[in-house]
């Protein structure tokens, strides 16, 4: 049989054309991706939670029939549904509600069976569930195995089928296909783990025997996961260091200068880091680091002094960072901190004489230190000699656009930067192929941002604050989750705002606006106004987000708050709070869900951006934290690196052995998990472990 990566979902049935290019949607073409498609959580459905007996606050599920059910238009809000049932399971009652979802109506008929799964609140004095998970019992019996007196899977479905159906078809697929998966995990490591082996793995991660047996394949597919993230990365790394380097002289007169002349001293941290660098750049192999550090650790003054070991032996720096404005304040930063040093700017938003002139000067070697945005990518850009290159916000950068900018060199030296740092621990795992550094803390003078969270009520409060600050001479940001208003949404825009503000509520105030549908030159220009302090009150989308530095801001506002995910808003704040004076971020949100509160919360209570990268990993997982274009970890379908801590650890042990005995797998037990890893993560296929 063909590999089931190979066979579409088509040969399934009940999978036409139109169904089929709904399942591609989540990601799912072939019986493999079927096969991987996992559960998102399981009920036990061998005994139900009784009506009588249920727990306010407590996610659980029913089985219970339907005595009456209506449906009726908000009074407020024009369009919108509520639907409303009863249902009975002989020891009491319960309200049900869905919002906006006039289809239920159609399936709650009185009398019908339905498997409820929610949690109940108060209202009213009563127990009531809200827009609980629904599923109809079918009268014919025919599929109740896979559907009650047994632990049964909960997945996120493709639009336009039901859990009951979709599990219909996955019996299928493992009935048909399941024998046929091959186990790429090498013999040696399943036997010293202790794992099942794949295809049990497979069938009980969908319909477990009971809990022991899934927490068994869920332990193995968590490894699996691991394990094929790890082998690449582990032999990059080991490549890495079979190839020469640049061996730069790191002390001399160009980097002793440069850090006199700083206007502070570095701090300890800074000071071990830069050690650290200075030990790579001066060895054989070419340096490959990561530096983490919190927003306004001073991260940057360490990346120039590394530049200035480099162009002091006659070697060129490049800087790659994600925005033009990013790029244009660490030009005009940077340029005023060396002397002896020829600095140069490249990015989209040049005039066609200045881009060209920039490359000629970048290849003729003119230029010792460039700053610039992915603009650096292009083809026709030529360094000559590149010794050392940085990037900062690496998380904005994909894997692939990373490994460029060090190919217009002969293995330069790399510092990769972020902003958005993990606990050590961890991240020496993740960035397998890296050595990693952290700036710890910030530097002296800067004082802890006060952060408070505010409902809409408490407005007229935030305003006085806002007034203050602007009254006593200080700045404010005032950030805004979309650009026009949509009513669909209920959202302030920034543009409504911005309007509101300039005529009304600061109309004695200097009010500015700044978004990404700004043309480059225009958003130049507010950003010059707002530094040279003409701007008071600079409404703003997330274009603040990375790297803006004006002392004089001391208030944030983030207004939709929960619209932001916990980094971003971690991000925003780092925009203030970079002077002499106190700072406040406010944020402003109703929260309605509990993954919304857990993110404010954690901004109120922690300005550690360590702490705040642990809550962000629990709250969103390691699939959305890290991203596809940061890692390949969406790969990471059913592993928690947070969680499960110890065992990637023995994962990643595994496979440090494994590419120790046989650095390139050629050996033809290992053949199987090489096609794998490139079959998983085709981006590494060019980088790690082609051929």
């Amino acid at each position: 049989m063909e590999h089931l990566n190979d066979i579409s979902i088509r040969y399934l049935k009940g999978i036409g054309p139109k169904r089929a290019e709904t399942f591609a949607g989540h990601g799912i073409r072939s019986v493999e991706d079927l096969l991987y498609y996992f559960p998102r959580r399981y009920e036990d459905r061998t005994k139900f939670a009784s009506i009588a007996m249920l727990r306010e606050g407590e996610s659980q599920t029913i089985k219970a029939t339907v005595t009456v059910s209506s449906e009726r238009r908000s009074w407020r809000r024009k369009g919108f549904s509520i639907t409303q049932a009863v249902v009975d399971d002989r020891t009491g009652r319960l309200e049900c509600v869905w919002f906006n979802q006039p289809y239920m109506k159609q399936y709650l008929k009185p009398q019908s069976t339905v498997i409820l799964y929610g949690k109940p609140q108060r209202y009213a004095g009563r127990l009531q569930m809200s827009n609980p998970e629904f599923e109809l019992v079918s009268d014919e019996g025919a599929d109740e195995s896979l559907n009650i007196g047994r632990i049964v899977p909960v997945y996120t479905v493709p639009s336009g089928i039901g859990q009951r159906s979709f599990r219909r078809l996955m019996r299928e697929a493992l009935d048909k296909y399941v024998a046929h998966l091959s186990d790429f995990l090498p013999s040696g490591v399943r036997a010293a783990q202790e794992l099942y082996d794949l295809r049990r793995s497979i069938a009980n991660i969908h319909f477990p025997e009971n809990e022991e047996v899934r927490g068994r394949a869920y332990a193995r597919l968590a490894f699996e996961e691991f394990f094929l993230f790890q082998v690449p990365l582990i032999m990059r790394k080991v490549r890495r260091k079979q190839v020469s380097g640049i061996r730069h002289s790191t002390s001399g007169k160009l980097v002793d200068g440069f850090i006199r002349g700083l206007a502070f001293t570095l701090t300890e941290s800074q000071q071990q880091v830069l050690e650290e660098i200075s030990s790579d750049m001066a060895a054989s192999q070419p340096m490959h680091r990561l530096l983490q550090g919190d927003v306004g650790s001073g991260k940057t003054v360490v990346a120039t002094a590394a530049a200035m070991m480099a162009i002091q032996g006659g070697y060129q720096a490049a800087v790659m960072v994600p925005t033009e404005i990013l790029a244009k304040q660490h030009y005009e930063k940077i340029s005023a901190q060396v002397s002896g040093v020829r600095v140069g700017l490249l990015t989209s938003g040049l005039s066609k004489k200045d881009h060209e002139k920039a490359i000629r000067e970048i290849g003729g070697g003119t230029i010792d230190l460039v700053i610039g945005t992915h603009a650096l990518l292009e083809e026709d850009v030529r360094f000559s000699k590149l010794g050392l290159v940085v990037i900062d916000e690496q998380h904005r950068f994909g894997v692939g656009q990373r490994a460029l900018l060090p190919r217009k060199g002969h293995n330069p030296d790399v510092l990769i930067m972020t902003a958005t740092p993990i606990p050590r621990t961890l991240a020496i795992t993740i960035y397998g192929d890296l050595d990693v550094s952290a700036i710890n803390g910030l530097p002296p003078g800067r004082k802890p941002v006060s952060t408070q969270w505010i409902t809409e009520d408490r407005r007229e409060w935030l305003y006085q604050i806002v007034r203050r600050e602007a009254k006593a001479g200080r700045q404010v940001y005032v950030v805004y989750p979309l650009i026009e208003e949509s009513y669909a949404m209920d959202l302030l825009s920034a543009e409504k705002m911005y309007e509101e503000f300039k005529a009304r509520t600061f109309r004695d105030l200097n009010v500015g606006l700044i978004h990404g549908r700004l043309k480059q030159q225009q958003q130049d220009a507010v950003m010059a106004e707002f530094k040279h302090g003409r701007i008071d009150i600079l409404i703003a989308t997330t274009v603040l987000e990375v790297g803006i530095d004006v002392a004089n801001a001391t208030c944030m506002v983030i207004e939709h708050a929960d619209r932001f995910g916990l980094s971003q808003l971690h991000q925003l704040r780092g925009r203030i709070g970079r002077g002499a004076h106190a700072s406040i971020c406010i944020l402003v949100s109703e929260a309605r869900t509990e993954e919304a509160r857990a993110r404010l919360e954690a901004m109120v209570s922690s300005n550690d951006g360590f702490v705040i990268a642990e809550e962000d990993l629990k709250i969103r997982g390691p699939g959305e934290y890290f991203g596809s274009r940061q890692h390949g970890l969406t790969g990471l379908r059913i592993g928690n690196p947070l969680t499960q801590m110890q065992l990637l650890k023995k994962a990643r042990e595994e496979a440090v052995r494994l590419v120790s005995q046989d650095p390139d797998l050629k050996d033809p037990g290992n053949r199987p998990l090489k096609l794998k890893i490139v079959q998983r993560f085709p981006e590494y296929e060019r980088l790690s472990v082609a051929g």
